[in-house]
């Protein structure tokens, strides 16, 4: 493998696949959604089936680069007229066999994303998956665009800033997302050919001010400090066994949750002041031991105070996570190979005595001055909308707002509901009064949140006119209550729904 890619090669790739039409788009109508889903199951047959007997480019190069199947070389010529055969070659993206044919030593795979800034099309290129090996993965393995990418991609905070840091950056698919809203990137991972395929995507997308660094976690960066620092970091809990593939792009070769832990207590350090540091991680339930408190611990920990909001998705019991990640690196399910691995996960777990392992979102921010604000740990398992950048942005600028004001202040505020929030009343049978009313948003996390009528009331007359303070008072009155004791029941509520996006500052 080339150190780094040739800026020219990669132009006339990029050249190359944009006159063959080489687009999401167009491999969906080429072989159809199911044939494309099945893809991401790793299943090829039914895309194979809807390609046969094409020789246009994009079947060409769908087959080639998208299926990891090998082509005659004269249809790839005829296809990349600019690179031709010699240039992915050189590129190390391609290996000429016996039989002129020519066989892929990589993936390239269009890619769409949508941020605040609109929608993204890159082509992203990885190492061949298991599919195309036909077997388990190489230890060295980088991997394409998988869910967890995208989804730290659509949680990336939106905005302009000077420099960004990514972590652990594989193929490079945080680092152009990041270029998009800062002036410079640093990615830094401890694989050199991770940091070839980021290099490769930057230029073949025409994607400048990205630079690569070799080196663990934070090593490549002493001293040094960024606006934000983005990271899909090797965090998944692997046994330290003998026998158990140790894969550099999900594996930072610690025991347990011990690389999540570390990059948390380490991370403000390489934070300007105001900075904001996002990163998806795994944390261990151990007996007694809630999963959370102890992602509680490693930030109060931290070398430097932060704010922290640690959103848990899931959590899966030992053999569960056993069986996710040792099919995600190829491993037949029910072989014997299977078995031993499962055993030595659940010999790994139970030396611990760990009963769970959670999964989640953490946004860690270095307070601009004094003393941290924001420490909020909590549970949201529901589907979300994507992207959630926006979102998380919008609430902290909420809280730290909300920061400032007292109840007097908050109630001399005027607010109004978010345009995404709808309300539900569930009435028993023959009942005048609703049983249960549900606020329900629609944008953000998607929460439902269970209210009482004096809240519902109060949320319902927000309409950008009254403060809700006046609101209060006339709901207390309706409902012949204490208006002093109702504000003190109802302003915290309404921080929250501010901070969560229930209501906005009119």
């Amino acid at each position: 493998m080339p150190l780094s890619p040739d800026p020219a090669l990669c132009r006339s790739l990029a050249a190359d696949l944009r006159d063959a039409g080489f687009t999401a788009d167009a491999l969906r109508t080429a072989w159809g959604d199911s044939a494309d889903a099945a893809i991401a199951r790793g299943v090829r047959a039914p895309a194979e089936r809807a390609l046969a007997g094409r020789t246009d480019p994009v079947a060409v190069l769908a087959r080639f680069f998208v299926l990891g199947l090998s082509q005659p070389a004269v249809a790839l010529t005829a296809t990349l007229r600019r690179t031709a055969v010699s240039g992915l070659v050189a590129l190390d993206l391609a290996a000429p066999e016996h039989d002129a044919t020519v066989a892929p030593r990589a993936l390239i795979r269009p890619q769409e994303l949508v941020d605040a800034a609109g929608d993204i099309q890159w082509w992203l290129a990885s190492d061949l998956d298991e599919t195309a090996l036909g077997g388990p993965l190489p230890e060295g393995h980088v991997l394409g665009v998988g869910g967890a990418s995208l989804t730290l991609a659509g949680l990336q905070l939106p905005g302009h800033v000077a420099r960004v840091l990514d972590v652990g950056t594989g193929c490079g698919i945080q680092a152009l997302r990041a270029r998009r809203d800062a002036d410079h990137v640093v990615a830094t991972d401890i694989s050199p050919r991770a940091l070839f395929f980021t290099e490769f995507n930057a230029a073949l997308n025409g994607v400048d001010g990205i630079e690569v660094r070799h080196g663990s976690l934070f090593a490549p960066v002493a001293g040094e400090q960024f606006d934000r620092v983005v990271s899909n970091p090797p965090f998944v809990i692997t046994p330290r066994a003998e026998g158990v593939p140790a894969y550099e792009y999900r594996d930072g070769g610690l025991v347990g949750d011990a690389l999540v832990a570390g990059f948390i207590r380490g991370v403000g350090e390489h934070l300007a002041p105001g900075g904001v540091a996002q990163l998806l991680g795994n944390w261990e339930y151990r007996d007694g031991e809630d999963g959370l408190d102890r992602v509680r611990q490693w930030v109060a920990a931290s070398n430097m105070p932060l704010d922290a909001w640690v959103v848990e998705r899931e959590v899966l019991d030992p053999l569960e996570y056993a069986e996710l990640w040792i099919r995600d690196g190829g491993t037949v399910a029910g072989s014997p190979a299977f078995s031993r691995l499962v055993t030595a996960w659940l010999d790994d777990f139970a030396a611990r005595g760990v009963t769970g392992v959670g999964f989640g979102y953490v946004l860690l921010r270095r307070p601009e001055s004094g003393a941290p604000t924001l420490s909020r740990y909590e549970r949201l398992t529901q589907a979300v909308p994507a992207p959630l950048g926006p979102h998380l942005q919008a609430a902290l600028v909420v809280h730290d707002r909300l920061a400032t004001l007292d109840d007097a202040q908050l109630a001399a505020a005027v607010l109004a509901v978010a345009a995404d929030v709808t309300e539900a009343r569930h009435h028993l049978p023959g009942a005048e009064a609703p049983s249960v009313i549900e606020l329900r948003q629609g944008g953000g996390f998607g929460r439902t949140l269970d209210v009482d009528p004096a809240l519902a009331g109060l949320v319902g007359a927000c309409d950008g006119d009254l403060p809700v303070g006046v609101l209060i008072d006339a709901i207390a009155d309706l409902l012949e209550v204490d208006a002093a004791a109702l504000r003190a029941d109802l302003l915290p509520r309404v921080r929250e729904l501010l901070f969560t996006g229930f209501l906005t500052f009119a």
